[in-house]
């Protein structure tokens, strides 16, 4: 009888800290830092397209490396919260880090013409194809 009542307490005990004040107060920022890019990528007779999303990254945090048919996309993911001196912190969720994605095209990139622009948290890269090789190319995003 006796360890029936500590079941009991176990519960009661749950259920208490269940319903304590800032039990469900969700997230500022929602998601976790994203495991990985997500990307589509788009093929014409003379180009690749790839579209990635990095939502809250700025362009200056995003590194793009093209070497050969390789394409590797780096974003530092810096997300933080400010607070003045009347205000009372309830819960704070802040989060640092950094995330990147590597994947092989079928043809070598002509490092020359490629191009990145990153527009409302999606990076558009437009790599024209071509026969060879070359070392690796870090573009520049508009």
């Amino acid at each position: 009888m006796n360890s029936l009542m500590t079941r009991s307490n176990l519960f009661d005990d749950l259920f208490k800290d269940m319903m304590s004040p800032g039990f469900f107060i969700k997230p500022l920022h929602g998601d976790p830092l994203p495991q990985s890019i997500k990307v589509d990528v788009k093929e014409s007779a003379d180009a690749y397209t790839v579209q990635a999303e990095l939502p809250g990254v700025t362009k200056e945090d995003i590194q793009v490396t093209v070497d050969g048919n390789v394409v590797t996309l780096r974003a530092e993911v810096r997300q933080q919260d400010s607070q003045t001196s009347d205000e009372k912190s309830l819960r704070s969720e802040r989060y640092f880090g950094s995330v990147a994605r590597s994947f092989q095209l079928p043809v070598d990139i002509d490092n020359s013409q490629a191009k990145a622009k990153f527009d409302n948290g999606v990076l558009t890269l437009t790599l024209p194809k071509k026969q060879g090789g070359g070392g690796g190319h870090q573009l520049a995003i508009d």
